[in-house]
């Protein structure tokens, strides 16, 4: 892959016409939430995990597996319910006719999971997810098995269901690169969705990325050199989000915990990616608040204050951006 381009910038506009003729080939089925596409590929660019939080109807299965068409890769989707066991993810050993033991692998040997409504399992359901996304691994009976490449995590999430859930733990939730918010679609969108899935006609999703491509361009995103006040001010940024660390008042008044420096990983390596996808070769700081809601809203904490004066996790983060 690496020898078709004769220098990185020529990579860089592979990747930009790519990543229109990507948005095209979504578009074919899912209409509208650009944003939400946005930031899922931009995710995947960047070899990131999403958590895709949004009330019921609104087509984030249909739109992780188009995604998944489109870029040629493997694709489960695991339902996840009070009595899922961690085996029923992550493959369990049997007694073959032999007599020997022989592993049998689960849905998460895929390329994209979608975990479907992951806080419907409990918390050691929901771990045997924390190795798998963040060493992209199984362990079972002392054997690890490597999963396949690129391996991403697509979990969505209903927030307005609390009865029979398990809230994610901030160890989980802070292994997502982002968290996305889907919305509902507007009344233009909503009439094209309607004439779309009411017919016979069905939109075949043709293939613009496959597996070697994408690991070339997440690692081509890496190479892609930042500024040294980009860089100081997304560190800033996750700080001013910790509570008693810094002399932030707005932080001490409306935060019971922060983000941690994975958020300034995650926050410089996306604004890599969201430079180099609007065509441009460096990140500045609008690229750094462009994705700064994406990135932050699931690894901040609001306190009881925060919920009296009714205020939100996003208002707080464009308040610090701009005082950053």
């Amino acid at each position: 892959m690496e020898t078709q381009f004769s220098s990185d910038v020529e990579a860089i506009k592979h990747l930009q016409q790519k990543y229109q003729a990507l948005r095209a080939a979504i578009a074919k089925v899912v209409v509208g939430q650009d944003d939400v596409v946005s930031e899922l590929i931009m995710a995947i660019l960047c070899n990131g995990h999403s958590l895709l939080v949004g009330v019921p109807g609104l087509a984030k299965t249909l739109l992780v597996k188009t995604v998944a068409d489109a870029m040629d890769l493997s694709f489960k989707r695991i339902q996840f319910t009070p009595d899922l066991m961690p085996g029923d993810i992550t493959g369990a050993e049997i007694l073959d006719e032999n007599r020997h033991f022989k592993f049998i692998k689960g849905p998460v040997f895929a390329n994209i999971i979608l975990a479907d409504e992951i806080n419907r399992t409990p918390p050691k359901t929901q771990a045997a997810l924390l190795e798998a996304m963040q060493e992209r691994s199984v362990t079972v009976s002392g054997d690890i098995y490597n999963l396949p490449k690129p391996f991403f995590v697509l979990a969505t999430q209903n927030p307005i269901e609390q009865e029979g859930t398990y809230p994610l733990p901030e160890a989980q939730l802070d292994r997502f690169m982002f968290l996305i918010k889907v919305d509902y679609p507007s009344f233009e969108e909503e009439v094209m969705i309607v004439k779309q899935t009411t017919g016979n006609t069905v939109e075949a999703v043709p293939k613009v990325l496959n597996g070697e491509e994408i690991m070339f361009f997440q690692q081509l995103i890496r190479k892609v050199p930042v500024p040294e006040n980009v860089l100081h001010y997304a560190v800033k940024l996750v700080q001013s989000t910790r509570p008693n660390v810094v002399e932030n008042e707005l932080a001490n008044k409306y935060l019971a915990w922060g983000a941690g420096p994975r958020a300034s990983q995650n926050l410089i390596l996306a604004a890599k990616c969201h430079a180099v996808l609007h065509g441009k070769f460096s990140p500045d700081i609008e690229d750094v608040n462009a994705i700064a809601n994406a990135v932050l809203r699931h690894r901040i904490v609001i306190n009881y204050k925060a919920a009296t004066d009714a205020v939100t996790v996003e208002s707080i983060i464009k308040q610090l951006s701009s005082t950053t």
